[in-house]
């Protein structure tokens, strides 16, 4: 399917969907598939949008498309999304690319890396530039099908049971991070943790790991990190615009009505954008409250962000000699980048400057 063509018209095509879905899905199959989330049901943000996909998906086809959504454990564990989907335990999953690090640092590009796009730039790089091509190559080979279908913008940097005064500060810190971050932090002395989402709280509270990183005020607060840990630092520099996305199983994709194809498209794109406006307005208030509760909301040091940054750039060289696949779609990512850059530094950079200094 053409991404680009297609997403020219979505505007359109969901307007008309909105009416035309009944009769149109008379003439179509009913389908029943099983989506395996990574994210448990308590976010309603990550496993929400999830079933907001599945209903959308229902409304546009009449209920003639029908999307039972599990939760992380119900059917495979969260970092499990990836394999079930490929092998046909399930026909479709909701999950963020980077827990599959350990597979390859390639799936990585996919939600988020260090130092790299913002939520805005990685949706023009998908829809716009080769975003799209270059991993929909990449996912082929795993039997997947892909679509970006969620953003949750720039992340905070975590919570630290002691202060970061320096990257000094950073040695032997055990630290639950996923990804491409862990790989960069252990650079600086960092012992990363892969640790599910629902077993986080624990692991901090008894003290098993001394750091770590979810997403952003508003889930944080309801995962409830800052009743064990007391600095909560910004920005996620691994997290500029960590992107969640859809797997589906590329046999039976194939083996779908191309109107249904498309819907589901359609939807993932809704859901992408109804995920970045959640976290936007949901956000702000739970920041205050955090704030209001005596949480300490600190940024990192400047030489933490520097080492930090260097250490990215080892390791990318590092990654693109061992990993063809990773040396292709990050140079084409990079210039991107740096194109994208180039343009937020003159008037996005100087409009935010201005605004977000302003108490009133």
């Amino acid at each position: 399917m053409e991404r680009r063509s297609f997403l020219k018209k979505a505007g359109v095509g969901l307007a008309a969907g909105a009416v035309a879905a009944p009769a149109l899905a008379q003439s179509l199959p009913t389908i029943k598939w099983r989506m395996a989330s990574s994210f448990p049901k308590s976010l309603d943000t990550l496993h929400g949008s999830a079933e907001f996909l599945s209903k959308r998906i229902a409304e546009m086809t009449g209920g003639k498309f029908q999307i039972q959504v599990f939760a992380a454990g119900e059917i495979v564990p969260g970092p499990g999304v990836h394999d079930a989907v490929k092998d046909g335990t399930v026909e479709i999953g909701f999950t963020c690319s980077y827990y599959y690090f350990g597979k390859e640092p390639t799936y990585c590009i996919d939600t988020a890396i260090p130092f790299g796009m913002n939520a805005r730039q990685v949706k023009a790089w998908y829809r716009q530039g080769n975003g799209a091509k270059l991993m929909g190559e990449f996912f082929a080979k795993s039997n997947l099908v892909v679509f970006p279908s969620g953003n949750t913008g720039v992340q905070m940097g975590g919570w630290y049971r002691k202060e970061i005064k320096s990257a000094a500060d950073f040695k032997g810190l055990k630290m639950r991070v996923a990804g491409l971050a862990g790989a960069v932090l252990s650079k600086l002395g960092v012992v990363p943790q892969q640790i599910a989402g629902s077993d986080i709280y624990p692991a901090l509270e008894k003290g098993t790991i001394d750091a770590v990183e979810w997403v952003g005020p508003y889930d944080d607060q309801k995962l409830g990190f800052n009743k064990v840990a007391k600095y909560y630092y910004y920005p996620a520099w691994w997290e500029g615009g960590p992107q969640i996305s859809t797997y589906i199983n590329a046999k039976k994709f194939a083996e779908l009505p191309k109107e249904y194809q498309a819907i589901i498209e359609a939807a993932c794109a809704e859901t992408d954008t109804e995920m970045c406006a959640r976290y936007d307005a949901k956000n702000p208030a739970a920041l205050k409250q955090l704030l209001a509760s005596g949480t300490k909301v600190l940024p990192f040091p400047k030489d933490v962000m520097e080492a930090s940054y260097k250490a990215a750039m080892e390791y990318y060289a590092e990654t693109s000699a061992k990993y063809p696949d990773f040396k292709k779609i990050y140079e084409d990512y990079k210039k991107f980048l740096d194109d994208q850059n180039f343009w937020y530094r003159v008037a996005e950079n100087e409009f935010a400057k201005f605004m977000y200094s302003r108490k009133s």
